[in-house]
């Protein structure tokens, strides 16, 4: 599994001065390093939507990068994505795996252990698991569940777990240290994205390496 998360979010698209679309955006990310890519998008309409995953597709396997769409697995299906990333009160996962097939990727975000335990068991390929900490990229945001939670799903739940809200690079050691198996960062990449990028994963692929018992916060 890939260890860094990406996901797109207008705070990525505007630093400072020169927006950047989204293409431009995915782009810089894989540069980067970036494997994995979500598609997040709350604002836009649903023919805008379609275009620009459609690109997004393009974009993905040019590059031989996985591409998730967020929340609509009709789109998904559409643009043949590799997958959806669902929330608590979209489409339930079986509905999802009937039309995308065994071969899509599903994800879903939880928000304890009892909704990671029932994700596993439906049958989610990962869980996004979060917010470990306050987050300003949304608006229907709950409250965090601090880094500690994460050992705790993960004696419960054997698929992946990927950490996400307010994560920064200093979190980096504390949360693979609590079991945590990816982190999903959109603010903390912003700016110059391909080093940024290159850096988290640097550093990812440092502390699996040269891995440093520590007591999560």
């Amino acid at each position: 599994m890939f260890p860094l998360y990406f996901v797109t979010d207008p705070v990525l698209e505007r630093p400072g001065s020169l927006p950047l679309s989204i293409f431009n955006v995915v782009e810089q990310a894989i540069a980067g390093g970036a494997q994995l890519i979500q598609y997040r998008d709350k604002v836009n309409s649903r023919n805008r939507l379609y275009e620009n995953a459609k690109e997004l597709r393009e974009i993905t396997l040019r590059h031989g990068v996985t591409l998730i769409i967020n929340d609509q697995t009709d789109l998904a299906l559409a643009v043949l994505a590799d997958g959806v990333h669902l929330g608590q009160d979209d489409l339930p996962i079986f509905a999802a795996r009937k039309l995308l097939g065994k071969s899509a990727i599903i994800g879903i975000s939880t928000h304890s252990v009892e909704e990671a335990i029932r994700a596993e068991s439906d049958g989610a390929d990962y869980i996004g698991f979060g917010p470990i900490f306050r987050t300003v990229t949304k608006v229907d945001v709950k409250m965090p569940v601090g880094m500690h939670a994460i050992a705790d799903v993960k004696k419960q739940v054997q698929i992946p777990l990927y950490a996400i809200g307010g994560i920064k690079k200093s979190h980096l050691p504390d949360l693979f240290s609590a079991g945590a198996d990816g982190v999903v960062a959109i603010s903390a990449l912003a700016g110059d994205i391909t080093a940024n990028v290159a850096d988290w994963i640097e550093t990812i692929q440092s502390i699996k390496k040269h891995p440093v018992l520590r007591t999560p916060l």
